[in-house]
């Protein structure tokens, strides 16, 4: 099993990628391709202790920035760490790829090269939030902003595999965000979606969801368009920040609150724990002839190992067959 991993994509890249691919490869068994400038990752292996024998490097000689242009950069950047690495997976030099640069970029490069697969119009980003009784899974996050009802039936498809293949869900509750719970709410793309969706064999669907009901834990998969997805991962991203900078600034008033907030403390780190983006992981791109994984832009050492991780168990599930086998079987 090989996965290829973009050093050169992110924020704190290429110091925070290759520390994350160490901590990947010391827990997993895979091998683990840093793909990026060979002379700027070799010197940064040579300066840290104990990297793991299955680790490697594949050069690329050009880097596509968080700024640019996704299709233009994909074009112009042919050596870019982001294309050399998809080209594997293409090239089956690789099973997987694992990015935290530039989002545009990495899906128009996985659609490019990897093609879609069978009976999927579109990929979707499907990413993992925190709730009152488990995670659950959000699809579409940003791939598709301009959404047909089709699309939508085909990311609660892909998303009820992934639940319950990957994350052992036995009968993944997929709900649709909606404005309100009863069927007549929303636009008409959105009702055209619930009756697809209510209709449809292979998914557990229990019907509208609101945007209060996402944390409660009473769905495993939401599904929603690109555009609205992405607006409730920024927000949810914006109000836990904005949460914390509130709870630290009340209990430092006095010299009550800050009694109070060192008794508290072992729950308060339990909170970040729970809360912390780093555990999930990335975002798997579902609906591609390849495994993709999209970290965030700001991915610490730690949310880049658990990155690894997700593309690890995506390919040990054997997630893409299952979603080719039920649109195959539903389009017959």
């Amino acid at each position: 099993m090989r996965i290829a991993v973009d050093a050169m994509g992110g924020d704190k890249a290429p110091d925070v990628i290759i520390k994350g691919a160490i901590l990947a490869a010391r827990e997993i068994e895979a091998e683990i391709i840093l793909v990026g400038v060979k002379e700027v990752i070799d010197k940064k292996l040579s300066s840290s202790r104990g990297v793991p024998d299955n680790i490697s490097i594949e050069n690329a000689t050009e880097i596509i920035e968080m700024n640019d242009s996704p299709a233009t950069s994909v074009r112009r950047k042919k050596d870019s760490s982001v294309n050399v690495a998809v080209k594997m997976v293409k090239e089956k030099r690789a099973d997987a790829i694992v990015s935290a640069g530039n989002t545009g970029a990495v899906i128009c490069a996985g659609s490019l090269f990897l093609k879609i697969l069978p009976g999927v119009d579109r990929p979707g980003i499907s990413v993992f939030l925190p709730t009152l009784k488990d995670v659950v899974q959000m699809i579409d996050m940003g791939a598709n902003i301009d959404a047909k009802p089709e699309n939508l039936l085909q990311y609660g498809i892909m998303g009820s595999i992934y639940s319950q293949h990957v994350l052992g869900k036995k009968s993944p509750k997929v709900g649709l965000l909606n404005i309100g719970e009863e069927e007549t709410k929303g636009p008409e793309f959105v009702k055209e979606t619930f009756k697809l969706l209510e209709l449809n064999k292979n998914i557990n669907f229990i019907g509208n969801v609101e945007g209060r009901d996402i944390y409660t834990g009473n769905c495993d998969v939401i599904v929603c368009d690109g555009f609205l997805g992405n607006v409730v991962l920024k927000v949810s991203e914006g109000l836990a920040d904005a949460i914390k900078e509130m709870i630290k600034r009340n209990l430092s008033l006095n010299i009550f609150t800050k009694l109070g907030a060192l008794l508290s403390a072992p729950a308060f780190k339990a909170l970040k724990k729970e809360t912390d983006y780093s555990e999930y992981g990335g975002a798997p791109l579902l609906g591609i002839d390849g495994v993709c994984i999209i970290a965030h832009g700001g991915s610490s050492a730690n949310a880049i190992k658990n990155a690894i991780r997700v593309a690890h168990e995506s390919l040990l599930h054997n997630v893409n067959q299952h979603i080719i086998d039920t649109l195959t079987e539903e389009n017959k």
